[in-house]
């Protein structure tokens, strides 16, 4: 069994009117959200052409990239929908999610990926 390794990156109190928070870690932007209670991490990057995800719309469980409208799950990092540029579709890869946990306050990942 791997033991996985989880490091503080926000703490609950940052969401008591947000749903959503970018965090830097290790050289990277992660895009933290909290839906009906549950924390979630992906990269805050779109895969597509390096949108900031924070900067779009949390709509469900869906992150909408503000540049083209490629759509995220923001629990599993899976493209839901393929964003378009005019009238052409993009095909957009899915993005890194983490394993999140929450200790009291503390708002944990796990730096491997899922």
């Amino acid at each position: 069994m791997v033991s996985m390794d989880y490091v503080k990156i926000a703490q609950t109190t940052d969401f008591i009117v947000d749903q959503k928070k970018k965090i830097a870690y290790e050289g990277k932007e992660i895009l933290l959200t909290k839906i009906e209670g549950r924390y979630y991490a992906i990269d805050n990057k779109c895969t597509h052409m390096g949108g900031s995800l924070y900067d779009g719309n949390l709509e469900g469980n869906t992150i909408v990239c503000p540049r083209h409208g490629s759509a995220f799950d923001v629990r599993t990092g899976k493209v839901v929908k393929q964003g378009k540029i005019l009238f052409i579709k993009v095909r957009v890869p899915d993005t890194r999610s983490y394993l999140v946990k929450v200790e009291g306050t503390d708002i944990l990942i796990s730096p491997s990926s899922e």
